[in-house]
């Protein structure tokens, strides 16, 4: 057996397989590649069967998301590291062996996430993970390389080794045996932001997290939800306040989620002067999912909490306000 298991999981996306799934075999020689297919009704197991016969199938029996998809995937999965990459990422030569190393000389080390860079625009960072991400005090997340909607171009900045708070779901490294331990990603998250959770119980537990900025793969993003969708918008400010619930450590639990409720708020009244109002629909839908999930969460919340989650205390009022739209360890 393998040591590595390069995990995708599908869903109707024959067209990406087709297209980024050459590299992922070509330059996945040290990896046993995997595709996870969440019951698609298009003919994504045929192009497999056919294509790629060296990969291997697991099939759900249905479309469980992507936190309960693979959560559901990898239980037959037995390789001591999971290597979950999305079905639109390219990958690079060589691009495993210097995680695999990195894995072998840290063993506290439980996540690893590469230089994520932008498929359509080689040349920058992609937003979903970048440099490697981090959350302000408020649960808002950002990235070495990506600040909102900011994006750095690549210029070596980030070609280190560093220690980060989570790692993008995009391409994501994390050991077998910390999956098990944490019981996989929260399946309440359904998609987005399961990652980000997955990390901060990982770092609760005082496990390390890392940034490789000696792999690269490139990441097409918005392949299965595009960005301007008002349910992308939902399940991202609705997962971000569980993530809060379940994580934050109890002396800091009400003020810091009183107060990211009014912040949503500003975001919702900002859409609404944008004309954006599907979007601030989805703001308001996104609280009241969190008003019922508020029991089911609390009920989830560990024995430990750390206290020092954050980088900076407000990465809006950094950006914002004080107009820092690239990345500093000033903050």
């Amino acid at each position: 057996m393998k040591k590595i298991a390069v995990v995708i999981l599908n869903w109707n996306g024959a067209k990406l397989l087709k297209e980024f799934l050459p590299s992922v075999v070509k330059y996945s020689s040290e990896a046993a590649v995997y595709v996870v297919d969440n019951a698609s009704t298009d003919n994504s197991l045929l192009v497999l069967k056919e294509e790629f016969p060296s990969v291997k199938i697991i099939q759900n029996k249905e479309n469980y998301g992507f936190a309960q998809g693979y959560n559901k995937g990898l239980v037959s999965v037995e390789e001591e590291i999971y290597c979950l990459v999305n079905s639109d990422i390219e990958v690079t030569e060589n691009w495993l062996t210097p995680i695999l190393i990195h894995f072998e000389e840290h063993p506290n080390t439980a996540i690893v996430q590469p230089k994520i860079l932008d498929y359509k625009k080689k040349t920058h960072f992609e937003y979903a993970g970048a440099g490697g991400g981090f959350i302000d005090k408020f649960g808002y997340a950002y990235c070495r390389g990506r600040i909102f909607n900011t994006i750095e171009e690549d210029k070596g900045q980030y070609d280190d080794t560093a220690k980060i708070f989570w790692a993008s779901g995009a391409c994501f490294f994390i050991r077998k045996k910390t999956f098990r331990e944490l019981n996989g990603f929260d399946s309440a998250f359904f998609a987005h932001q399961e990652e980000i959770d997955l990390c901060w119980r990982s770092f609760n537990l005082n496990y390390d997290i890392y940034y490789c900025g000696r792999s690269t793969v490139y990441h097409l993003g918005g392949a299965t939800l595009a960005t301007s969708n008002p349910k992308k918008t939902f399940l991202n400010f609705r997962n971000s306040l569980l993530m809060l619930l379940k994580n934050l450590p109890s002396n800091k639990l009400f003020f810091v989620v009183v107060i990211r409720l009014f912040l949503d708020g500003l975001a919702g009244i900002q859409f609404a002067l944008k004309g954006k109002f599907q979007h601030t629909f989805a703001i308001i839908k996104s609280h009241v999912s969190f008003y019922l999930w508020l029991f089911k969460i609390l009920q989830k919340r560990g024995k430990f909490y750390k206290q020092n989650y954050y980088q900076t205390k407000s990465i809006v009022y950094n950006y914002f306000i004080k107009k820092y739209t690239i990345f500093t360890h000033k903050f």
